[in-house]
């Protein structure tokens, strides 16, 4: 409940007022005087102020300025019984919210102290919006300007501090180890363990033994029992890195963990117990992993419990600019080169890229031409953009291009890369004679992924013949 103190040089009005509005559920203090009133203000939280005008020593009138000084945000409520109209018009000016002219009902004291309460807290409410809405949100390591961006750190901010289970999504590259390492940072496990684990680095005949260790004689060359990563991180954080990849049998395990956090060792039967906050990522599409039966939905939903999605760089151009600036710092540094910065042209080029690879390709990009400019800016000649990607497989997209010739095009001018991958999937199709099996082959897709995909584009999935 709200804190009020109460000034007042008379005992027995004094001691009225505290019975009072102690008896509405307020906290309050009380001052005889003016010095002893703004001691108290220096010690406590005061949420309002009730003051007589007429005091010993100080009177109420530099006593409420004193207040002001100290506090402009606290409201005060001026008491006098030499009420004339002057008196109260020159305690308003002063910064008083309201006055009461003694004689007064206690009834009309409890109401001015209700409404002036309640302006203050709508007042405090409108002050930290406000706050919020202009507030920058920064992370060591991590540039975010745009508003995009700002919304992820915003709920990294607010998510970190629990022990919520979070999956990142994004495309390859965005950041998401960026991220997954400020939750780490701002979190209350910070001086436990940050442990990576990328599920795609380990083969799938080892997966098992590296999440939750081995016992002595567990497998051919297990001479001895080695604690897996879950074992490693406790207290702290385990970052699953391409979770979509985790084959089945070892779902099963990792759902036992996120609902139990318990486990055996590979060859144990000692049951485990380890206390970890999962961060997991992923740059596919787990639901159409659930549609394809290649991932569990019951282990979907424990990771999905604070889905963060990470926008990719063409969706957040305004970071580009200061993203350069911040590699340029680096690698100048790293090198020790006489680079400045960049020119208009060349930075202009690189806001106009589509940024496939997106932050990791910039990254790379920047750190190249730190190396081969013999300037001391980076202009056009230095910025060696690939225009030649390849799709995720090896697959040149220039396969699938509808363009004359067979060249590798780009999307045009307004075209999302969406809309362009359902062109190629349609020019697919058409290729393929509307033989679904032979398009999936074309585009190096399962035919469970390409059905999925048609269904999102809004096409039927007639039987084939």
């Amino acid at each position: 409940m709200p804190t009020i103190l109460i000034v007042e040089d008379e005992p027995k009005m004094l001691r009225l007022l505290e019975l009072n509005l102690t008896e509405e559920g307020y906290t309050t203090h009380t001052a005889s005087n003016a010095e002893t009133g703004l001691n108290t203000l220096r010690q406590e939280k005061i949420d309002l102020v009730v003051t007589d005008l007429k005091l010993p020593g100080m009177d109420g009138l530099e006593f409420l300025q004193a207040v002001k000084r100290t506090d402009a945000r606290i409201p005060v409520i001026v008491m006098t019984a030499y009420g004339t109209v002057e008196t109260a018009v020159e305690a308003m000016k002063a910064g008083a919210s309201d006055y009461v002219l003694k004689p007064f009902s206690l009834e009309e004291m409890k109401l001015i102290v209700r409404k002036e309460l309640d302006v203050h807290s709508l007042r405090e409410e409108n002050r930290s919006l406000r706050e919020a809405l202009g507030r920058r949100y920064e992370f060591k390591n991590i540039v975010a300007r745009s508003p995009k961006m700002q919304e992820v750190l915003a709920t990294v901010e607010r998510v970190a501090p629990t022990n919520s289970t979070i999956l990142l999504g994004g495309e390859s590259g965005v950041g998401k180890d960026m991220i997954a390492r400020a939750l780490h940072q701002h979190s209350h496990r910070v001086s436990g363990p940050f442990v990576k684990i990328n599920c795609t680095a380990i083969p799938e005949n080892l997966l098992e033994s590296e999440l939750f260790g081995y016992e002595k004689g567990a497998f051919t060359g297990a001479v001895s029992s080695k604690p897996g990563k879950f074992e490693l991180a406790d207290k702290g954080t385990v970052f699953l890195d391409e979770i979509g990849d985790v084959p089945g049998t070892t779902q099963v395990k990792l759902l036992r963990v996120l609902q139990d956090r318990e486990f055996e060792r590979l060859g144990g039967t000692k049951t485990l117990k380890v206390d970890v906050r999962v961060v997991a990522a992923t740059n596919q599409d787990l639901r159409a992993a659930l549609e394809q039966g290649t991932f569990r939905e019951d282990l979907y939903y424990r990771l999905n419990v604070v889905p963060i999605n990470i926008p990719p760089l063409r969706e957040r151009k305004a970071d580009v600019p200061y993203l350069v600036d911040h590699f340029i710092e680096r690698f100048v540094r790293e090198s020790g080169k006489p680079i400045k910065g960049i020119t208009p042209a060349a930075q202009k080029m690189l806001m106009e890229f589509h940024w496939p690879g997106n932050v990791r390709e910039l990254e790379n990009i920047i750190e190249r031409a730190v190396a081969l400019s013999a300037g001391d800016m980076l202009d056009v000649a230095d910025i060696r953009l690939d225009l030649s990607p390849s799709r995720p497989g090896g697959a040149d997209i220039a396969a699938f291009t509808m363009s004359p010739g067979g060249t590798t095009a780009f999307p045009p001018p307004g075209v999302t890369l969406e809309q362009y991958e359902d062109e190629i999937i349609k020019e697919a199709l058409r290729r393929a004679g509307g033989n679904k099996s032979q398009a999936a082959r074309l585009l190096g897709l399962s035919r469970n992924a390409l059905r999925y995909r048609l269904a999102k584009m809004g096409l039927p999935d007639e039987n084939e013949s």
